[in-house]
C-alpha cells in the first residue's frame, strides 16, 4: 500500500473528577488526550492509529510529525512488521523506549487498520493464525478506577461501577485501609485487582502479603520501582498473590528479558511498539504459558486495536476500561459493552471512526 497522506492530531476531552487528580499522573489528571494518526492510501482508504498521549501527547505528536511521517508519505509498505522493525533501528538513537516508541506505535496501528480495510476484512482476521475462530463476543472487561486517595470516594466509585454493570474492579489506591474498605463494599465474589504504579516497594509488599492474600486480590500490579526490576519482582512471586506488570515495558525485548518475573503480562499497544510488536509478545506469551491482560485505558484506536488482538488470541482477555465519563466520546465505545462483556467490531479494519463534530470541538493541535 502506498501512503499518500499522513497527519497526527491532538484531541483533548475533559472529564469531571471529584478528587485531586494527582496520583496516577504527576499533576492533576482531568482530560483524555489522544494523539490520533490518520493515514490515507492511493485508493482513498483511511487508517487510524493512536500513540500514547496522556501528559506526553505533544511529544508523541512532534516525534511522529518530525521523524516518521516525512519518510512515510510517498512510501509503499508491504510488510508492516518489517517496516516497524526497520523504523526502530533507524530511530534508536532517540530512545528505545518512551515517546519514540509511542510514536512508532501510533503509526503501526494505523498501517494495520489500513491493511485490513484494503482487504475489506476486520482487523482480527488479519491477526489470527486461522486455526480457531475469532472471539467477537463475550470478552471479559473490568472497570479500572482512578486513584481517589480518599476511602469514601473510592468505595463510592466501586459501587457506582457495579451499578453500571461492571463485574470486576481494579483499584489504583495505595493505602491498605482503603483497599480493604473497597473489598468489603463490593463483597468477596467480585474480582478485585490492585495497581499501585510502582509505589510500594518490596518491603511494603512483603509486610502486607498476608493481608493482600486475605483480600483475595486477582493480581497486584507493578508493586516495585523501577517497573523493569525483574529480579525484585521474581523474588516477590508466590502462589497466593499473582503479580502483573508490563504496561511500562517497551518492545518485545523487555518481555523476553523478564523471564519468570511476573505471572501476568500487561503490554500496552500504544506504548510497546504497536500491533506488530504486540504480536511478537503474544507469541512469546503463548509459548511460555503467560496470560496477557492488556493495559488499555484508551477510548480511541488503541482500544479498538486491543479488542482485535484479544479476539484473535486466546491467551489475552480481561480488557481494561478506564472508569470515567468524559464530556464527549470520540466514538461509540460504550456500545461495545454489555455489562462486563465486550464485543469486537466486525466491519473492515479497526471499526474505529471518530465523530467529526467531537474532533472539531476538542482538537487543539
Amino acid at each position: 500500500m502506498k501512503i499518500v497522506k499522513a497527519e497526527v492530531s491532538v484531541v483533548e476531552i475533559p472529564f469531571p473528577f471529584d478528587a485531586s487528580g494527582v496520583g496516577i499522573m504527576p499533576t492533576p489528571w482531568r482530560s483524555l488526550e489522544f494523539a490520533l494518526v490518520r493515514l490515507e492510501d492511493e485508493l482513498g482508504n483511511v487508517g487510524w492509529g493512536e500513540a500514547f498521549g496522556y501528559f506526553v501527547v505533544d511529544a508523541s505528536k512532534a516525534i511522529t510529525e518530525r521523524l516518521i511521517l516525512p519518510r512515510l508519505i510517498g512510501a509503499t509498505v508491504t510488510d508492516i512488521p518489517a517496516w516497524n522493525r526497520r523504523l526502530q533501528l533507524d530511530l534508536h538513537l532517540f530512545g528505545r523506549y518512551g515517546a519514540t516508541v509511542f510514536a512508532i506505535s501510533g503509526v503501526d496501528i494505523a498501517l494495520w487498520d489500513l491493511a485490513a480495510k484494503r482487504q475489506g476484512v476486520p482487523l482480527h482476521q488479519l491477526l489470527s493464525d486461522g486455526d480457531r475462530p475469532a472471539r467477537t463476543t463475550g470478552l471479559r472487561s473490568y472497570a479500572s478506577l482512578m486513584r481517589y486517595g480518599d476511602t469514601a470516594l473510592a468505595v463510592a466509585a466501586c459501587e457506582q461501577a457495579l451499578g453500571r454493570g461492571y463485574t470486576a474492579i481494579k483499584l489504583h489506591e495505595t493505602d491498605m485501609a482503603t483497599i480493604s474498605a473497597c473489598r468489603e463494599a463490593i463483597g468477596p465474589d467480585v474480582p478485585l485487582s490492585v495497581d499501585v504504579n510502582c509505589q510500594w516497594g518490596s518491603r511494603f509488599f512483603t509486610e502486607h502479603r498476608k493481608e493482600l492474600a486475605g483480600l483475595g486480590v486477582a493480581w497486584v500490579e507493578e508493586p516495585v520501582f523501577p517497573p523493569e526490576d525483574f529480579s525484585a519482582l521474581a523474588a516477590l512471586r508466590s502462589p497466593g498473590i499473582p503479580l502483573a506488570a508490563g504496561e511500562n515495558w517497551c518492545t518485545a525485548e523487555q518481555f523476553a528479558q523478564s523471564g519468570g518475573a511476573v505471572d501476568i503480562w500487561q503490554p500496552s499497544v500504544t506504548k510497546v511498539g504497536g500491533i506488530s510488536e504486540y504480536l511478537r509478545i503474544l507469541a512469546m506469551a503463548t509459548a511460555q504459558g503467560h496470560p496477557v491482560v492488556p493495559h488499555c485505558p484508551y477510548f480511541g484506536p488503541g482500544y479498538f486495536a486491543t479488542l482485535h488482538l484479544a479476539a484473535a488470541h486466546p491467551a489475552m482477555d480481561d480488557i481494561e476500561i478506564l472508569y470515567t465519563d468524559p464530556e464527549a466520546w470520540l466514538c461509540d465505545v460504550e456500545g461495545l459493552r454489555d455489562g462486563g462483556a465486550l464485543s469486537v467490531p466486525t466491519g473492515p479494519g479497526l471499526g474505529f471512526e471518530p465523530d467529526p463534530d467531537v474532533m472539531e470541538k476538542y482538537r487543539r493541535a
